[in-house]
């Protein structure tokens, strides 16, 4: 009994630190299985001697029955945003006539090469496990027109909380300073989901909006009464802005606070709580058949690399991304996600290289031991854009999660550093790079790739 405890207890710890170093990261556990297939698509491409873009643009979901997924979920066409992204994108960033320059460079030099590659993503936004697509709210309206909300998310710099402050201020038709967030506690919104899976602004933001509208539907005959129209002419009064008015009549609007304030002497209830559960989907872990996802997120890259044969260094000279969010809740957020998750998917694949000793400790445990992208990292020409004319239907404001999805754009480094790892070895090799494609790693493929040049 005593060995028996010690085993289990050894045991315990393996997995409590296996645990640790492979815990939930931007992606769980998507990142490591496109980086395989997009390594394929890669090798594919150099078997054949096409371009790495073009065998992925055959590669897109189409008709059926090229529209299902492994685990057999519809890919529905008019949700499908591949093809207009890949023409989009190839148009904006100038690939062919880049490619064409890219070889002209390659040719001329000798120790320094470049490279170029296309990542398309599809992301499926919902958690796997169904009984966490679920949120709640807790709204309170105060008679002098405040505005307290609280809501089930967790605010971790990715601007949540912005995000649900302005779907109660445009739900509500308060003025934005009038509406104030309170931490997220469960002693206010119970049962939580986590944070996580890209879902937090589609979750919570339902569940925001649900609250929002059941106060504000209150106070709708409060504010017929105020401006003078009959029960029937009700619903098309328009709360905007911290006003409230009907269609062309905004001279006459009456404030927020007015019709708070005569609420609360009419004994109306201004708080509500809200609640939202992401509708018809399923998933059979033992069959690993269902619906899992809500939607899909889309979105594409263009990444250009200098590669330095001498030393195994490479350098981004140019970025061009194009990205899916729907109906953007807040642009400018969306776009700093898109921009973040690049550097931090480029990072992943290019120099973040976890190292252990011989007993199997970690020692890249640290900013002194592991690398991370630097702001010099950075691209001087970095061209993100979020898609156009792009509504989700069946999502807050026809808005896309941006969380995860963008760390995907990272894996166009490796097809852009293989693709410039090539052009020193001779037409038609395959390059095998490894991930983190670090330095060392890029140094002896690009020594694999002269030598197979010097043997044909």
């Amino acid at each position: 009994m005593i060995e028996t405890s010690k085993t289990t207890s050894m045991v315990f710890i393996i997995l409590l630190g296996a645990a640790m170093l492979t815990a939930a990261f931007r992606g769980f556990g998507g990142p490591q299985g496109m980086a395989v297939v997009e390594a394929v698509m890669n090798h594919a491409a150099q078997i054949l001697e096409l371009d790495a873009a073009k065998v992925r643009s055959l590669n897109f979901y189409g008709d059926t029955p090229r529209n299902q997924t492994p685990y057999g979920q519809e890919v529905i066409f008019q949700d499908n945003r591949l093809e207009r992204l890949y023409a989009q994108l190839m148009d904006e960033s100038d690939y062919e006539n880049r490619i064409e320059s890219i070889e002209s460079f390659n040719q001329k030099s000798k120790w320094v090469k470049r490279g170029i590659g296309f990542q398309p993503v599809k992301f499926g936004i919902s958690f796997t496990t169904s009984m966490l697509n679920q949120a709640g709210a807790l709204l309170l309206v105060y008679a002098d027109g405040s505005v307290q909300l609280n809501h089930g998310g967790t605010e971790m710099g990715q601007g949540l909380h912005t995000k649900m402050l302005a779907i109660c201020a445009h739900e509500l038709g308060a003025d934005l300073s009038q509406v104030r967030i309170m931490p997220t506690s469960t002693d206010k919104v119970p049962n939580t989901s986590a944070t996580a899976a890209s879902s937090g602004s589609d979750l919570n933001g339902q569940a925001v909006r649900n609250a929002c509208v059941e106060v504000r539907e209150r106070m709708r005959p409060i504010a017929a009464k105020l401006l003078g129209v009959s029960d029937g002419d009700a619903d098309t009064i328009v709360f905007a802005g911290g006003r409230v008015y009907l269609p062309g009549q905004e001279e006459q609007a009456v404030s927020f606070q007015e019709v708070t304030q005569v609420s609360y002497v009419e004994r109306i209830s201004l708080s509500a709580t809200g609640y939202y559960r992401t509708p018809n989907i399923y998933f059979d872990a033992k069959t690993g058949k269902g619906r899992p996802f809500h939607y899909y997120a889309y979105g594409g890259s263009v990444v250009e690399v200098e590669v330095n044969g001498l030393t195994g260094e490479h350098r981004m000279r140019r970025v061009d991304i194009v990205h899916d969010v729907g109906n953007s809740l807040l642009p400018e957020i969306d776009k700093g996600q898109v921009e973040g998750g690049f550097v931090q998917g480029a990072g992943w694949v290019t120099v973040e290289e976890l190292v252990m000793d011989p007993k199997g400790r970690l020692l890249t445990h640290a900013p002194s031991t592991y690398k991370i992208p630097a702001y010099g990292d950075i691209p001087d020409d970095f061209r993100v854009s979020l898609l156009e004319k792009a509504p989700q239907e069946g999502v807050i404001h026809r808005s896309k999660a941006v969380g995860e999805p963008p760390f995907m754009h990272g894996l166009a480094m490796l097809t852009a550093l293989e693709h410039a790892i090539g052009a020193f070895g001779a037409k038609g090799a395959r390059v095998s790079l490894s991930v983190p494609a670090t330095p060392e790693a890029i140094l002896r493929s690009v020594e694999k790739s002269r030598s197979q040049k010097t043997s044909n």
